[in-house]
């Protein structure tokens, strides 16, 4: 076993050599060298025992190989994908004369401390989920296995698999499990919905109550003035402002008429009453009879005069009749204007001609001015209660200003609180983002485990390995020889 090189001959005497050798060599030596160096290449000595080192290794490898393939389950794979879009959504309303309502739902992916992903994956391995996946199929949690969930980089795919020993059950678990996952997913969603809500519902029943305590003090105070709006206040103080202005372009017309009248009145000598007292006494027939009757008499009278003497009696006649007529025209005229006797006298007696259109124009333009007078008196008086009234209403329409704001803010607060509860509703993706099924379960056609090749390959290669091993051992004389001592053999 060992290299007797340096002894001639005989195998005999060389076998003889050896044993005189090993028996002169300490055993402790002999087996390190042994161990280390090996023996030479042609020495087939050796065999057996590398054979035996062969088939006790080979039978360690092999033997929990094919125990694994031989007492190993069947176990069948189903597999899904799932997929988190990257694109958020909105949706904006507008109603007019009550508020605006919007909604927003951010990219799953915009908060980069969260991950949604990693979110769902927690989820989808959550014992809830597994046990209503279980209960589901009408089994044992324990029969069931966990998922195995994989997060694809740099992409939102989410891959699943669930293990199983057929493939219905495989498929029916994995079914089962997404079912489950979407039905808690809506539960999160609708809690998550409902906690707002209820959060909400106490700052909206405020805002009502605001809102009604507002409405109720504008309401009272509405009442109490007549004021409906603010507005009203000041379209009232604009028509009370053009109404002055109408008072005074009116008070320019009463100065105006009034100048026309007085110049008519110097113009013809008499004031205005007594020219409408003229013209309606020059109306009366009977009156007018009286006066040619008066003129006839005159007419006497004066040729009476120019003919007799003061006391003839001719003249006495005509003297009387003229008299008697004028009396009678006096008594027919004070019972037509109802005068006394003097103003009666004093009375136009020449209404006839130009002068009678001035008399008839004097009486027109100072009735014209007695209703410019009179009208502005009225309007006088109603500009004056108006601007009472108004100074009293305006501390009325500020006040009413004033809660007609609060009342806008209050209502705008309510319709924004309103607007912002229902948007609520539709944004359901906030917190638990939109997660879609990209690929079905699927069905397996042939078992993921045992994987028989994969486990042949595998000792296949180990046997390689220990023949490389054994092989490397086979040949370590000649190699570790020459790394410790060259060109000096070593016998094993």
């Amino acid at each position: 076993m060992f290299d007797a090189q340096t002894l001639p001959n005989a195998p005999q005497t060389r076998s003889r050599l050896g044993w005189l050798r090993i028996h002169r060599t300490p055993l402790r030596r002999l087996g390190f060298k042994r161990l280390l160096v090996g023996g030479r290449l042609s020495d087939l000595g050796r065999l057996p025992r590398y054979l035996a080192i062969f088939l006790l290794a080979a039978s360690g490898l092999w033997a929990p190989i094919v125990g694994y393939l031989t007492t190993a389950p069947l176990q069948y794979t189903s597999s899904a994908s799932l997929i988190l879009p990257g694109s958020g959504a909105s949706a904006s309303v507008n109603l007019s004369d009550i508020g605006q309502a919007s909604s927003f739902a951010n990219s799953a992916f915009s908060n980069g401390s969260v991950s949604p992903t990693e979110t769902y994956k927690r989820l989808l391995g959550a014992d809830r989920i597994l046990d209503a996946a279980a209960k589901s199929l009408g089994v044992d949690r324990k029969s069931l296995g966990q998922p195995r969930i994989t997060l694809v980089d740099q992409t939102s795919l989410m891959h699943i698999e669930v293990k199983s020993r057929s493939p219905e059950t495989a498929q029916s678990y994995s079914d089962a499990l997404l079912t489950a996952f979407f039905q808690e997913i809506d539960a999160l969603r609708a809690d998550e919905i409902d906690t707002r809500q209820a959060s909400g519902t106490g700052a909206i029943k405020e805002y009502t109550a605001s809102v009604q305590k507002t409405r109720s003090e504008i309401s009272d105070l509405q009442a109490r003035s007549g004021l409906l709006s603010a507005d009203q206040y000041r379209d009232q103080v604009a028509a009370h402002d053009q109404r002055m202005q109408d008072l005074r372009v009116l008070q320019a017309d009463v100065a105006q008429q009034d100048n026309k009248v007085r110049a008519l009145e110097t113009a013809l000598g008499l004031p205005p009453n007594s020219a409408a007292v003229t013209l309606k006494l020059y109306a009366d027939a009977q009156y007018l009879s009286l006066l040619e009757e008066v003129a006839i008499h005159a007419a006497d009278l004066a040729q009476a005069k120019a003919t007799y003497g003061a006391q003839h009696p001719i003249r006495l006649a005509a003297h009387d009749a003229h008299d008697n007529s004028q009396r009678a025209a006096i008594a027919r005229a004070i019972e037509v204007t109802g005068l006394s006797e003097d103003h009666v006298r004093a009375l136009d007696r020449a209404p006839e001609g130009q002068r009678a259109t001035l008399l008839s124009e004097l009486v027109r333009e100072s009735a014209t001015r007695t209703g410019l007078q009179q009208q502005y008196h009225a309007m006088s008086k109603q500009v004056a209660d108006e601007d009472s009234r108004l100074r009293k209403l305006a501390v009325i329409a500020a006040e009413l200003e004033d809660k007609q704001r609060d009342f806008a803010v209050a209502e705008a607060i309510f319709a924004s609180a309103i607007a912002r509860a229902e948007s609520t509703k539709t944004d359901v993706y906030a917190s638990y983002p939109l997660i879609q099924v990209l690929e079905d379960p699927s069905r397996p056609d042939s078992p993921s485990s045992p994987r028989r090749k994969l486990a042949i390959a595998a000792g296949i290669a180990a046997t390689l390995m220990l023949l490389i091993g054994l092989t490397l051992a086979w040949v370590r004389q000649p190699i570790i020889s020459r790394l410790i001592a060259p060109g000096k053999g070593r016998s094993e």
